[in-house]
């Protein structure tokens, strides 16, 4: 008869294509079952944390969900950065673990639904009797929420005969529901009014705005009203014209854009959460711009939003463009009346630094340039983080993946790289890492290569050190000892698990890059860029931080 273990993974392969996951005691019946009734594919990591950020990076890259499993005790808590992030970010994802038997915790068990719930993730306790009703219950919670949700496998459970598999219900995931009731009309009216008024309209767009499929009603919206459009880092390639747009906003934007944005006298906000990188700190918008924010959470979140709109992206952004067409409203002619491209330009650096070593703003210019078209950016966290924000396009909000970013963890990158694989099989994906943050991850680098093989690259920033520590608190004057590290060699690393590993010193070293770019993808291996860069160069959206932390 089939187990609870088999419950379980029968009823998850109905929804989910991919488990990512390091196998122990308390998962390997799981596992076991996950393979014999051959349904969702599984996927060897090999850190637990790494499996999690797969399955989390498979999410944001395909808006399909996935799982990570894990073992009991140790293996759970080496989850909970990656679960953290989830939960901060917003990922629905299932995390299967193993769990203390029923007749008591042993030495090494730990209280997994406390430890779960301290990070915002509800967990799910499977029976022999309820299993698979169990497992689809945890799948509707995590769509329904949007939110990673566990589900845990008692050790004395996993293997009890628990009958024939039964069909369990789809997930009822509840949708949108467009603003009909008279505040929300009137609200919307007087937006749509203010944005036809306006001389020098915005738009700008977040991930939110993404998730609810609102970029062809945003396209119209900017036509309509002839505003300039921007979006923050997570949101960009919403907008279907880039023609009039300005690229990111904050830290990551140019400084031209930056000040057209600042001239605006009316902008609306769509899906975006208006953190403070976004905003520049306060700086983004002028005191006399009105800003209108469009989003589902339950107020404004930021104190220079003038009126709040709660409401799906798409639903809102249709309903305020009927608004336009009503009144026979006319485009302002702003965007018409400005280059934007040459507004979003980044300064490309002067090949070496003073300091001798690679300027990383040449070597990203560069980078941009050499990359496959049809891409996924994957990046970890650290001072390089602006680099790729800046230099590097992406088509869509699906094909820049920055796991780490909203719970402000580094070393997540690696792990990063299967997820976004197995999400885009056809396109090739290109990490951007520290030395720091790669190192950190480095269990899952043999996990990228693996996956990835020939449509996968990685952009290392060897500076030596963890460079936002030094820029913010060696600057202060701390002691810099704990900041640095000794030089690795990453070339070497990537060559040890199977890939093409270069070490990157001058301009002319990226030739490499050309080459490989020039290969079909299953004639190259993986490749590791080693860039020796200066951390004399400072990213603009660290002067920032630097400036309001002075």
């Amino acid at each position: 008869m089939p187990s609870v273990s088999a419950h379980v993974a029968a009823t998850l392969a109905r929804h989910i294509d991919h488990v990512f996951g390091v196998m122990g005691n308390g998962n390997a019946h799981f596992l076991d079952a996950l393979e014999r009734q051959r349904g969702g594919e599984y996927c060897a990591m090999r850190h637990e944390a790494g499996a999690v950020v797969a399955a989390d990076a498979y999410f944001r890259a395909s808006g399909r969900l996935a799982a990570a499993t894990a073992t009991y005790g140790a293996g759970f808590t080496n989850t909970l950065t990656a679960l953290a992030e989830a939960v901060q970010a917003h990922i629905p994802l299932i995390l299967v673990v193993g769990d203390e038997p029923t007749s008591g915790p042993r030495p090494w068990d730990v209280d997994q639904i406390a430890l779960a719930a301290a990070v915002g993730a509800r967990t799910y306790t499977v029976g022999r009797a309820d299993a698979a009703a169990t497992a689809a219950i945890a799948v509707e919670h995590a769509l329904t929420y949007r939110v990673p949700t566990v589900i845990a496998i008692p050790y004395d459970v996993a293997t009890r005969d628990a009958g024939p598999v039964p069909e369990a219900p789809e997930p009822v995931v509840p949708a949108p529901q467009a603003p009909v009731d008279p505040f929300s009309r009137a609200g919307i009216e007087a937006a749509a009014d203010a944005l036809a008024a306006a001389e020098r309209p915005l738009l700008l767009a977040g991930r939110g705005a993404w998730i609810s499929g609102a970029g062809r009603a945003l396209g119209a919206l900017a036509d309509a009203t002839g505003a300039l459009t921007a979006s923050t880092a997570l949101g960009r390639g919403v907008f279907p014209d880039d023609r009039y747009d300005l690229g990111v906003t904050g830290g990551f934007g140019a400084e031209g854009a930056m000040e057209l944005i600042r001239s605006a006298d009316v902008a609306v906000v769509f899906g975006a959460s208006l953190n403070q990188f976004t905003m520049r700190f306060g700086e983004l918008f002028a005191p006399g711009t009105r800003i209108i924010q469009v989003d589902t959470r339950p107020a404004a979140t930021h104190p220079h939003v003038g009126s709040y709109l709660r409401g799906d992206a798409r639903l809102v952004a249709e309903a305020m463009a009927e608004r336009l067409t009503e009144t026979g409203a006319s485009p302002s002619g702003w965007r018409e009346s400005v280059d934007p491209a040459a507004h979003r330009a980044h300064p490309r650096g002067d090949g070496l630094a003073a300091d001798g070593r690679l300027d990383p703003r040449t070597a990203a210019a560069r980078i941009g340039e050499l990359l496959p078209e049809d891409r996924v950016v994957v990046s970890d966290g650290g001072h390089f983080i602006g680099w790729a924000n800046m230099y590097w396009p992406v088509a869509s909000p699906d094909r820049m993946i920055m796991v780490g970013t909203a719970y402000q963890s580094i070393g997540l990158g690696w792990p990063s790289v299967p997820g976004a694989a197995l999400a885009h099989p056809e396109s090739t994906i290109v990490l951007t890492t520290g030395d720091g943050g790669g190192l950190m991850a480095l269990a899952d680098l043999e996990s990228a290569v693996r996956v990835a093989r020939g449509r996968g690259m990685a952009v290392v920033w060897n500076d030596a050190a963890y460079g936002a520590e030094v820029n913010l608190y060696g600057l202060k004057g701390l002691a810099q000892g704990p900041m640095r590290i000794p030089e690795v060699d990453f070339a070497a690393l990537g060559r040890a698990v199977g890939a093409e590993g270069v070490v990157i010193r001058t301009p002319e070293d990226l030739d490499v890059l050309a080459d490989w770019t020039a290969r079909p993808a299953d004639e190259r291996p993986f490749l590791v860029l080693d860039l020796r860069i200066s951390g004399d160069v400072i990213a603009p959206y660290q002067h920032e931080i630097i400036r309001v932390n002075s």
